[in-house]
């Protein structure tokens, strides 16, 4: 039996989603709660994207096999979850997931939101979630270098050893701002796509804040991009300041 579940957690403490030899991840410290729920025999869940050591989930769809037999009731589920997982992993929804439903292949769109805090001085209740820029940033001419980046193109100028072909769609890339913080301000950038290669969100947040403290011009994005050079591109910017914030899927509710 197949079930769908909705995860949000604190990356923080783990390597990523994926499992690892010599690291805490997700996946495993989800699937040592389902162990203890109903014993051996458990698959390893599934979630919709691998994210990076850091990275913080707000709502991961996933999915995992469970033998015949499985003794908690889909709608109980994730109340049982909580109980056997740390307070930096939630399990916000299950049930029972549809016909053909795969958490991953199934996903036709994944999106993220990168915090900056644009301040003078660092600000203790936006450390762990936002990237302290100690001045303020030219927003439009961010927002001029990311619609260059839209569309369909090869993105090997924002990629970490990426042995996949580098070809991908960027739906949504933007800077929005966000919630007032004293003496400063907080600033969203918001990317959508189907996939993403390794880094490619930190490369392209890092790259458009190179922009925004005038080091680069949004014309010159358009230049890195067709270069296909990754030294030329800004620096992944920290893993702390993003977040996995939804996905989409043809046919099936995420």
């Amino acid at each position: 039996m197949r079930l769908r579940l909705r995860l949000a957690w604190n990356g923080a403490g783990f390597a990523g989603w994926q499992a690892q030899l010599n690291a805490p991840s997700v996946q495993d410290t989800l699937h040592a709660a389902l162990v203890r729920l109903s014993g051996e025999g458990v698959a390893r869940p599934v979630a919709a994207g691998r994210t990076d050591a850091g990275v913080h989930a707000a709502a991961m769809p996933a999915h995992v096999d469970v033998p015949e037999g499985f003794r908690i009731p889909p709608d109980r589920l994730a109340r049982a979850l909580n109980a056997h997982l740390p307070p930096s992993v939630a399990v916000l929804e299950a049930g029972p997931a549809p016909g053909g439903f795969h958490a991953r292949f199934s996903c036709t769109e994944r999106r993220y939101s990168y915090l900056l805090l644009a301040a003078p001085q660092r600000h203790p209740l936006w450390a762990g979630r936002a990237l302290h820029v100690p001045g303020p940033f030219d927003v439009p001419a961010m927002n001029a270098a990311a619609a260059r980046l839209l569309g369909t193109h090869d993105f090997a100028a924002f990629a970490t050893r990426e042995d996949r072909q580098t070809v991908r769609e960027v739906r949504a890339l933007a800077v929005h701002p966000g919630p007032p913080v004293p003496g400063g301000s907080v600033w969203e950038v918001r990317v959508a796509g189907e996939s993403f290669l390794r880094h490619m969100v930190r490369g392209l947040v890092g790259t458009l804040l190179l922009v925004g403290q005038g080091k680069l011009v949004p014309e010159e994005v358009a230049v890195i991009l067709a270069g296909r050079e990754r030294a030329q591109a800004g620096a992944n910017v920290p893993g702390y300041g993003l977040t996995f914030t939804g996905a989409s899927y043809r046919g099936f509710e995420p």
